[in-house]
């Protein structure tokens, strides 16, 4: 594919209570998946975003080109 665009996409993971890692890209709406690795988890996440992206290509790629910076920060909450 000449020409393609290469994107860097954000992707959260979490390890679960039955030791699973779900992993999620935030600047796509309903895309997240699991894995019994981390490896796993994040070789699944890439088909995903692939498959969310063949739906919604060009919508998604101009609303990418309009994010200035995404950022990841903790808060910290009494409980």
């Amino acid at each position: 594919m000449t020409g393609a665009k290469k994107v860097h996409f954000p992707v959260l993971v979490e390890k679960d209570e039955d030791g699973f890692f779900v992993v999620e890209c935030p600047l796509l709406q309903g895309c997240y998946t699991q894995g019994k690795t981390l490896d796993e988890a994040l070789k699944n996440i890439h088909e995903v975003i692939e498959l969310c992206l063949e739906e919604q290509k060009e919508e998604i790629v101009e609303q990418l080109d309009t994010i200035q910076e995404f950022c990841y920060h903790l808060v910290t909450v009494e409980v």
